[in-house]
């Protein structure tokens, strides 16, 4: 096991099976070092974590979601990386997007819960830029959408 999936495992993470993509698009892009993951949206093994922030879901709650997001994201890096996770080098950027109201001011503090969790697995390989910003609706009603950025060896 390498020294990502230990620590993946120490807290708590198992990476799922990459998502299959739920319309007409890959799952991710690969350009020289440069992986680009399409956005992953908040889900738990028994189903899509779904409302809106700012009307029925708390900061903490979308936070959470938002850590389902980096999930998925890190699967489809393994997909990419042939299952050898050893082969990432960073994270570069991360866009996520937050199913809010109108008035809801705290996307940052949603899309933490992803960039927390990054740094908390990788270390300063989890460090990434990152925009946070709001959506008047996300497929299927999810909470969080994120998408990546990430160098591979």
């Amino acid at each position: 096991m390498n020294s990502i999936e230990t620590r993946l495992a120490e807290l708590g993470v198992t990476l799922p099976d990459a998502p299959a993509p739920a319309a007409n698009y890959v799952p991710f892009v690969q350009t020289g070092e440069i992986v680009y993951v399409s956005g992953q949206i908040s889900m738990r093994s028994d189903g899509l974590i779904t409302g809106k922030l700012g009307a029925d879901l708390a900061v903490e709650d979308g936070a959470a979601a938002a850590k389902t997001c980096a999930i998925g994201l890190l699967a489809q890096v393994k997909a990419a990386c042939d299952g050898d996770l050893t082969r990432l080098i960073r994270v570069i950027k991360l866009t996520g997007f937050v199913n809010s109201t109108a008035d809801f001011m705290d996307q940052p503090k949603v899309i933490n819960g992803a960039s927390d969790f990054l740094v908390e697995a990788l270390g300063d390989k989890g460090r990434h830029a990152r925009s946070a910003v709001s959506a008047a609706a996300l497929p299927m009603g999810v909470a969080v959408e994120i998408e990546g950025i990430f160098q591979i060896a």
